[in-house]
């Protein structure tokens, strides 16, 4: 089990969040451009909380050694694993070459893995689409894990839907093209001494049940970061450990020291980490106002533990 690279949502504010919440899990960051560490704050963009492990780094780019170079940064920052972005349908991305569009060069991207397989010593893997465009060809995808594989990358985390590269949105991509899941398992069944993991459109542990009898894994993206809770079962579900006891209180009580913490070390304000949590009490009387309360900016200058306390009373007003 694992949650998804999300831009502007699986910062190390939000992973530190899910880390509560699941023991197990891993975890991705958010994409990171080799531009960005090449040219860029480097600490700005690779630092990370310990508690946060097993926690993997997703680069995009596709200069073999700037990538190479980048994973070798990942590692040496502590990262458990280097992946590499060819899923992101972005504009953004296609204008820098890398992202899904990588999948129509796969020699390519077998190039950008060996120079990371040799580079560092932790896993490298792929996360890709079942296909670009319209083009649906089951032989199209199959070709690609097959090359990239020969490159000593065994592990491909796959967005079961093809990436439409024009006239579309990235959240239209999101929803638009169809899942197709059968191609991910008949991609298991064609190379069984791989791992596959499934990602796009599950929401359920039903779902997830059924992925894992076909596949080896599964990636939940948006439900998690949304539905944070749902977390919380997984250790129990599909890491067999005991039911837990947390309850959904602690779990804020946790992040509001965390938001005092990184406030006194960082000068972050409360409200770029309270943002990650606000699905936590999704589903539950007074979820509403007690999600206005830590969102509401007027109060962005109080302590964390007095905003804790006004939401506490919103719910219980509801109560």
């Amino acid at each position: 089990m694992s949650v998804a690279p999300m831009m502007d949502w699986t910062d190390r504010h939000c992973r530190y969040f899910h880390r509560l919440l699941s023991r197990h899990a891993l975890l991705y960051t958010e994409m990171v451009t080799t531009g960005a560490l090449v040219h860029g704050n480097v600490p700005r963009h690779l630092d990370f909380n310990p508690e946060e492990h097993p926690v993997a780094l997703q680069l995009g780019g596709s200069d073999a050694a700037e990538l190479a170079h980048c994973a070798k940064l990942g590692e040496q920052w502590g990262y458990d694993e280097i992946n590499l972005n060819c899923g992101c349908p972005s504009e953004r991305v296609q204008r820098g070459s890398f992202g899904a569009c990588l999948m129509a060069e796969p020699q390519l991207v077998a190039d950008c893995v060996k120079a990371m397989v040799d580079a560092v010593a932790v896993p490298v893997t792929v996360k890709h689409r079942i296909g670009i465009d319209r083009t649906e060809s089951y032989e199209f995808v199959r070709d690609f894990v097959g090359v990239v594989s020969q490159a000593g990358c065994s592990v491909f985390l796959v967005h079961a839907r093809n990436a439409w590269l024009k006239g579309v949105s990235p959240k239209e991509n999101r929803e638009l093209p169809p899942l197709r899941y059968e191609m991910v398992h008949r991609l298991k069944r064609d190379f069984p001494q791989l791992t596959f993991a499934t990602n796009g459109g599950i929401t359920t542990s039903g779902q997830v049940v059924q992925e894992l009898a076909q596949v080896d894994g599964v990636m939940v993206g948006r439900e998690a970061y949304h539905n944070p809770w749902w977390l919380a079962q997984w250790d129990s579900e599909f890491f067999g450990e005991p039911p837990s006891e947390m309850t959904r209180e602690w779990v804020e009580e946790l992040m509001t020291e965390y938001m005092v913490r990184e406030a006194a070390a960082h000068g972050t304000p409360w409200s770029s980490i309270a943002r990650h949590m606000l699905g936590l009490r999704n589903g539950l009387p007074g979820a509403r106002r007690w999600r206005q309360v830590w969102s509401d900016h007027k109060l962005k200058e109080s302590h964390p533990r007095d905003v804790m306390a006004l939401a506490h009373d919103a719910v219980a007003r509801v109560a």
